[in-house]
């Protein structure tokens, strides 16, 4: 019996010798350099470098004096750095017949932007939270209609939009451009939220409904908190298509001084008096393109697990 147990232990200790001497056992690794990765590599760089020659530009030129731009070197980085285009472009370029820069539009951007992504991306998770677990006769109809509201090209509805504003006494005023936001913003966010909701499993959703939670509890301490990824996308969309628009800012509000900020640039860079001062033209796009950066390199690992959990299921 002594022979036999020492027997099955050196047969088992022999074993990973063997596996070994057969050498390595599962796929074969792949080569770093081979040539779909070169490919693969290749295709992501030239296609960073086109997205990001532009930037580059734009960059060096904001920091360039107009007599080195004259030079015609768009691309060589600037021989004395000046910041003089930046202070410019903030606080003394006109726009119009007011030369105070993009401050004062910097400002009023900022009173459209924060209770327009507050009103829309609130509104658009209960309406996603009553369509996804709350459905009521018709839900489907009334989710179908909102969605139409999203193809609908903006500039259809510009006149009506205009009539409706001047009845109740709003056109020209920053309330009504906020009303306009919020709702061109609803049907995508709803959209959005309804997907996600959708994908939450149903059994959490009973099982607070058996302990007696209603509507408004389910959604505020068992909805919310799984929810950060998809509010992020939503804020991410809602303050780059805000804050970024131009048609409705030139539409809605009748007046220079509450002009958001894209309104200010299209003025500053289409100015026809004076010399062309493409510094500061420059300066004043990055200045005006600088919020939606930041917020989005700020929260981009939500944005895509946001986008991956809310936009292919439901």
């Amino acid at each position: 019996m002594a022979d036999v147990g020492i027997l099955a232990a050196t047969k088992a200790a022999e074993q990973p010798v063997a596996a070994l001497l057969d050498g390595p056992r599962g796929p074969k690794p792949v080569r770093r350099f081979s040539r779909s990765n070169i490919i693969i590599y290749g295709t992501l760089f030239v296609v960073a470098l086109y997205y990001a020659l532009p930037l580059y530009v734009m960059i060096v030129t904001s920091l360039k004096g107009m007599p080195e731009i004259r030079v015609g070197n768009i691309f060589a980085p600037p021989l004395e750095v000046t910041f003089q285009p930046w202070v410019k472009a903030w606080q003394e370029a006109c726009t119009g017949i007011n030369c105070d820069g993009l401050s004062r539009g910097f400002w009023n951007s900022f009173q459209i932007l924060i209770p327009s992504v507050i009103l829309s991306v609130a509104i658009a998770s209960v309406n996603g939270y009553a369509l996804s677990m709350w459905k009521f006769r018709g839900s489907e109809v009334f989710f179908t209609l909102l969605m139409i509201g999203a193809f609908i090209p903006y500039q259809v509805m510009l006149y009506p939009i205009v009539i409706m504003l001047r009845e109740a006494g709003l056109y020209g005023s920053l309330t009504g451009l906020v009303l306009v936001h919020v709702a061109f913003g609803m049907p995508i966010n709803t959209l959005l939220f309804r997907n996600y909701f959708a994908s939450i499993p149903e059994e959490l959703f009973k099982a607070a409904r058996v302990d007696g939670a209603g509507f408004w509890a389910i959604f505020f301490r068992i909805m919310l908190p799984m929810s950060l990824p998809i509010f992020v996308v939503a804020l991410i969309i809602q303050v780059t298509g805000i804050w970024n628009d131009f048609l409705f800012g030139v539409t809605f509000t009748s007046s220079p001084e509450r002009y958001p900020m894209t309104v200010q640039l299209n003025n500053i860079v289409n100015s026809v008096q004076g010399v062309k001062e493409y510094n500061v033209n420059m300066a004043a796009t990055l200045l005006t393109g600088l919020v939606p950066l930041v917020i989005y390199f700020a929260s981009g690992k939500l944005f895509v697990r946001g986008i991956a959990a809310g936009a292919v299921k439901g």
